[in-house]
């Protein structure tokens, strides 16, 4: 290829580029003896015959241009094969092509791993916004949930019709004890699409659970529900579970910024939606992981991004658990009360890994704010250590990874962490 000054010494040459390796012939006779060794044993070894010299053809730029997807698939005869060879020595950009055809081919291999990239949807989904950005987008306070939500349908999608009758151990933290409840894969289905009804009704869409149910907890809401099915849960809760995410999601996203602040009732608390889509993101995570669990299926933690906005709601919440317990008696008394809105004793609660930060928890009143300055003791947990804690997946004494300062303080917000878990 000459250059485009048409100097000769801006030619640029391509490197040799061999056609694709034939496969070798199985069918060899191994128990012959080497040719070596035919001669040590006055053998006369058997020759092979001389193959008979290749014809090169002469043909055209563009015909042998249009020889490289034969030639890629081993398709092209031994003379237009050598020519195609020859050719791409001298031609960058059919060289650039066939290197491109010959990986194409690679794909074609039948005993290639078939698991899609786990980032592909994202990547697919980034680069199409990036191209013409979504006329109604989802809001980012919306993406943990929407990508939680598919990554466990994504599971339910891989699983046999047998697996959705898997047993499932629920676990969680209720009054300072460790609460057990066996369900099912598909029974752990529908506790998520009875508690995501309250979301639902809160927007004013269809109630799971029908029209006139009173106000319920998740626990009771989930027993009903469970309770007035026909039959043992199946697979064919699926399709409502998803339906029902992705109606929220898209109602969501027409109904504008104001509503976000919109509350969720759970009877005996509330969230705005803003935080209450992010509980139901983190919710998801947790009873997908406990259904990966029961049928040996891989599954990864969520996002950096995600995991971190999931901690720090459960961190937001820990004031008031604390003070919920105090009342109760299961929590030390507070030591130094000060006006809302002041620096308070505090607890630093560190949290390492991805989507770790560092927060200060204000231990004797919610109303006031955590200080760096009047931390009197720390906590380092990972992650998602910390995440199966508010799960109540471990119990305090199991997530301590790392302590200093005040013991009564640190007990007091470890347990407050684990209350936090619910069916």
């Amino acid at each position: 290829m000459t250059g485009a000054n048409g100097d000769a010494d801006d030619v640029a040459r391509a490197p040799w580029i061999p056609g694709p390796r034939r496969s070798a012939d199985d069918h060899a006779d191994l128990t012959a003896p080497l040719p070596e060794v035919a001669e040590a044993q006055g053998d006369e070894p058997e020759r092979d015959e001389e193959e008979p010299e290749v014809q090169v053809p002469d043909l055209s730029h563009n015909v042998l241009k249009s020889l490289l997807g034969a030639w890629a698939l081993s398709a092209c005869s031994a003379g237009e094969t050598r020519a195609v060879e020859i050719h791409l020595t001298g031609c960058a950009p059919c060289a650039d092509e066939a290197l491109r055809l010959r990986d194409a081919v690679t794909l074609l291999h039948e005993d290639r791993d078939l698991d899609l990239d786990p980032l592909l949807r994202s990547r697919v989904l980034e680069n199409c916004l990036g191209r013409r950005p979504a006329r109604i987008p989802v809001p980012d306070w919306v993406t943990p949930y929407d990508a939680e939500t598919a990554r466990l349908d994504a599971l339910l999608r891989d699983i046999g019709e047998s697996e959705w009758h898997a047993p499932v151990r629920l676990k969680w933290y209720e009054e300072d004890r460790v609460v057990r409840r066996k369900a099912t894969v598909a029974a752990v289905i529908g506790h998520l699409l009875a508690v995501d009804g309250l979301v639902s009704s809160a927007l004013g869409l269809d109630d799971p659970l029908g029209a006139g149910v009173p106000e319920l907890s998740p626990t009771e809401r989930t027993e009903a529900f469970w309770a007035a099915l026909d039959r043992p849960p199946n697979r064919s809760l699926r399709d409502p579970w998803r339906d029902q995410s992705h109606t929220l999601i898209r109602t969501v996203a027409f109904a504008g910024r104001g509503v976000a602040d919109l509350t969720v009732s759970y009877k005996d608390f509330a969230l705005p939606l803003r935080d209450s889509l992010l509980e139901r993101a983190f919710e998801c995570w947790l009873h997908a992981d406990d259904i990966a669990t029961a049928v040996a299926y891989p599954y990864a933690p969520p996002s950096a991004p995600h995991l971190h906005d999931m901690i720090d709601l459960a961190a937001r919440q820990l004031p008031a658990a604390l003070a919920n317990r105090r009342r109760t008696g299961l929590a030390g008394p507070a030591k130094e009360l000060v006006a809302a809105g002041a620096a308070g004793r505090s607890l630093h609660l560190e949290v390492e890994g991805a989507g770790g930060g560092h927060w200060y928890i204000p231990l004797d009143s919610p109303a006031a704010l955590g200080s760096p300055e009047r931390a009197v003791a720390q906590v380092a947990l990972d992650g998602v250590e910390f995440c199966q804690l508010v799960a109540g997946h471990i119990t305090p004494e199991e997530a301590a990874a790392g302590q200093d300062g005040d013991r009564e303080a640190i007990r007091d917000v470890l347990a407050a962490t684990a209350s936090l878990s619910r069916l």
